[in-house]
């Protein structure tokens, strides 16, 4: 049975991002090995993984290169440094669809790249988002949001699921 997953900031080559989020790689490519290894161990072929955002930095040929390593298919929704490829590229590269704006996902879950600027609490809606990395102001979860940049979730796509449940205790 397939399952879906999310992910969001992975910034596949980009080597300022190690510094500056204090990844625990050695280098560009430590990094990328590691992130497709741990991306591949809890994907299988036939999952769906909802990228949130800054996929990486690198030209179109490597970029592709990178993606088509990734076990599932992939959906992108652009964050604010994937501008750098037009939507024809990204989907060369393999993803299977790819959205520059928010997406709403079983009626009620909102997937965007930027964390919401405000957040009813009688909305019906759940948001998903990255962008803001390991910045403490934004939890990994509450009742209404989750933030599912790399940093939070040990690098790799987080099910669905998992998240579901987490928010469900938080609810319950």
């Amino acid at each position: 049975m397939s399952k879906v997953f999310i992910i969001a900031d992975t910034h596949f080559g980009d080597e300022n991002i190690i510094a500056y989020e204090k990844r625990p790689f050695s280098s560009v490519e430590d990094m990328d090995n590691k992130m497709i290894t741990l991306w591949n161990s809890v994907v299988d072929k036939e999952d769906t993984v909802f990228h949130l955002g800054d996929v990486g930095v690198y030209q179109l040929s490597k970029m592709k290169n990178i993606i088509e390593k990734l076990n599932g298919k992939k959906v992108l929704v652009m964050g604010n440094h994937d501008n750098y490829l037009t939507l024809n590229e990204w989907f060369e590269c393999g993803f299977e669809e790819v959205y520059k704006y928010p997406i709403i996902y079983n009626e009620f879950v909102v997937m965007q790249h930027e964390p919401p600027q405000y957040i009813n609490a009688e909305t019906p809606f759940f948001y998903i988002y990255g962008h803001v990395h390991g910045t403490d102001m934004y939890k990994s979860v509450t009742k209404k949001s989750a933030c599912v940049s790399v940093e939070r979730w040990k690098y790799m796509p987080i099910d669905f699921n998992d998240l579901k449940e987490r928010i469900d205790k938080l609810n319950n």
